[in-house]
């Protein structure tokens, strides 16, 4: 069985869908992996690298890819680089179906079996697999240093003979895998840190890590949440009165943080162009959900907007920004799913379809689009209890990532 890793093509994606590390995993099962020429080498790993490791270097896509029985990336094809799989090929990636329905459309037609990597269940069997975990721990770690660079002072607390230097305020905005790894780093960093979440559920994990958790009624958060976990939708006096409190608390920040995504949906609004206003010169704000629109109002995507002296970060593919790191937890991400339906006598990616994590990333087979929700046959995902009730989901690479795990 031959695997192909293909170069990323799409603008300022650094990540590659294999490590040195992971292709020996991949001969170990048996496999012959071809990767194109040049696919690592923003992620830091050479040709030399690779070869070292046991792959062949492909001197194009195109030759990366024929004959291959499993196709490996990190974003989505472009349509071109579908039109090069083989009928029958399987392609795991970043899919982004929510907002690329024609590719999935386009991979069916193709005949290309599309696997959804962003799509891969919460289940405990599925952990080493989940790769919006592992982007968003690096995005929340990512955004605190880069708010760091930006702000024009220390974050601890210094203590000098010239006198005092207060340590940092920051404020995280969802405390979900990226949010919660924003409040670890920025303690490590010194700041005093505050975070918020819909989820009642995040507020021991929130002061678990040394940090104050906001919100106006603990009390109206209990009774709204789920047995899953999850927040339903919050009174209208609930809201207002959070909004008032949370509008007052981001006037005191140095930094605030906002990690709020909804799958398939625009990111939600959290912070207004009055809050940004309200701060102090010289603060900043990193808003991970600017490729979805932003949850900060004036954040534009792969920007740093100046707003009267606050800077709001719009940075896109934040953890394409630690590429070696991202692409190493991506490549395990990736054979881990592979390696968990192989089929080690016959060598080969063997896929159990009526397995759960399975039917969580199928996208696409035999000419056809099969998952419930791109308009398979079978019956549509429930949205029940979900981000459409109003628990944050936070950012990945631009992909969404159901919070609070």
């Amino acid at each position: 069985m031959k695997i192909a890793v293909l170069k990323e093509t799409r603008p300022g994606e650094t990540r590659v869908a294999a490590s040195p590390e992971t292709v020996r995993k991949f001969l170990a099962l048996g496999a012959a992996v071809a990767v194109e020429r040049g696919a690592g080498e923003r992620a830091s790993f050479s040709d030399e690298q690779y070869q070292e490791a046991g792959a062949e270097i492909a001197g194009s896509a195109a030759e990366a890819a024929k004959g291959a029985d499993l196709v490996l990336k990190v974003q989505r094809p472009t349509e071109d680089e579908i039109a090069m799989l083989e009928r029958g090929a399987r392609l795991v990636a970043i899919m982004a179906p929510h907002g690329a329905p024609e590719i999935v459309k386009a991979c069916a037609a193709a005949g290309v079996e599309a696997f959804a990597m962003d799509l891969m269940p919460r289940i405990t069997r599925a952990q080493s697999m989940d790769v919006l975990s592992s982007q968003s721990n690096l995005a929340g770690y990512k955004a605190v240093i880069d708010a760091a660079a930006y702000y024009g002072r220390a974050f601890p607390l210094m203590m000098t003979a010239a006198g005092m230097i207060a340590p940092a305020k920051v404020f995280v905005m969802g405390a979900g895998v990226a949010g919660l790894q924003a409040i670890a780093t920025a303690r490590r960093l010194g700041a005093v840190v505050s975070a918020t979440d819909v989820r009642y559920a995040a507020k021991e994990q929130v002061e678990s890590l040394g940090a104050t958790f906001i919100t106006v009624d603990e009390e109206a958060m209990k009774s709204a949440e789920t047995e899953a976990g999850y927040a339903r939708e919050m009174s209208e006096d609930f809201k207002r009165r959070q909004a008032e409190l949370v509008a007052e608390h981001i006037r005191k920040q140095n930094v605030v943080i906002t990690t709020a995504l909804i799958p398939g949906r625009p990111a939600p609004k959290l912070v207004t162009e009055a809050m940004v206003r309200s701060m102090a010169p010289g603060s900043v704000i990193v808003d991970l959900a600017v490729e979805a629109g932003g949850n900060v109002e004036l954040s534009q995507p792969g920007e740093a907007v100046d707003v009267g002296g606050v800077i709001i970060l719009g940075f896109t593919n934040v953890p394409g920004r630690l590429p070696a790191d991202a692409s190493s937890l991506y490549a395990r991400n990736v054979y881990n799913f592979v390696a968990a339906f192989w089929d080690k006598e016959e060598k080969r990616f063997a896929v159990d379809w009526e397995d759960e994590i399975v039917k969580g990333v199928a996208l696409t087979r035999d000419g056809r689009t099969i998952h419930p929700q791109f308009g398979g046959a079978e019956s549509a995902v429930s949205d029940e209890g979900d981000v459409a009730a109003g628990a944050p989901a936070e950012s990945g690479g631009g992909e969404a990532d159901a919070g609070g795990r």
